[in-house]
């Protein structure tokens, strides 16, 4: 006759409170990192913006007090203000007359240029964006890495590309850091579409793949 099974050991108490803890810590940590990136924005940009003010216009000597994110709402404000110009007939004149003076400046047409792309391609609301997330093989056949495709290849990408058919630009990200990648001008046989969309793939490489866009998907490929 075999000795039924010996009862369950109880977890001690320190057991309890390290689980207890590293709970509350998967908890307060996102909310205290979020806070704090918001507060040390904010006075990033007061920094920036209220040493611009004169004294006598300086929001302090109205309220009496260094409210914090005060500059960030006159930030906001003069975007705005200045977004709203910029559309009408006066605001064009005066920004292509404003460009075509930088554009006789040789180093500073350079950065200018250069930056204006960037901003462009950021903010504007447009449709150039990333359309699918895909799988490529990076950096040898056999390993597969996520990339984003953007747009197909044109002009003399295209044309100097040894393959007949499509040819997408394909931006492959780093991790944990996605603004950081390369570009690759890959064909599109070779690329393999995902169902996940890009906030989700982001995600994944943002996370060393630890977090998965749906984590009730199967983890073992269907049989053929």
């Amino acid at each position: 006759m075999t000795d039924p099974d010996p009862a369950p050991r109880k977890r001690s108490v320190f057991a309890t409170l390290r689980a207890s803890f590293l709970t509350g810590l998967v908890v307060v940590a996102p909310i205290g990192l979020t806070l704090w990136l918001i507060w040390t924005v904010t006075g990033w940009i007061d920094g920036w913006v209220l040493p611009l003010i004169p004294e006598r216009w300086q929001p302090e000597q109205y309220i009496g007090i260094n409210l914090r994110g005060l500059g960030v709402i006159i930030f906001l404000v003069f975007t705005v203000i200045a977004g709203w110009l910029a559309k009408g007939f006066f605001g064009r004149s005066l920004l292509r007359w404003g460009e075509g003076l930088v554009d006789r400046m040789p180093v500073i047409r350079s950065i200018y240029n250069g930056l204006k792309q960037i901003a462009e391609t950021v903010f504007a609301q447009t449709e150039s964006n990333f359309d699918k997330a895909c799988l490529v093989e990076y950096p040898r056949p056999g390993i597969w890495a996520i990339g984003f495709v953007s747009t197909k290849a044109k002009g003399e990408v295209l044309l100097r590309t040894p393959h007949d058919g499509d040819v997408m630009s394909v931006f492959l990200p780093t991790t944990p850091n996605p603004t950081s990648g390369f570009l690759l001008f890959v064909p599109e046989t070779d690329l393999i579409y995902l169902d996940m969309g890009v906030e989700d793939a982001a995600k994944l490489i943002i996370s060393a793949g630890l977090v998965y866009p749906n984590p009730k998907d199967p983890t073992t490929p269907p049989k053929p």
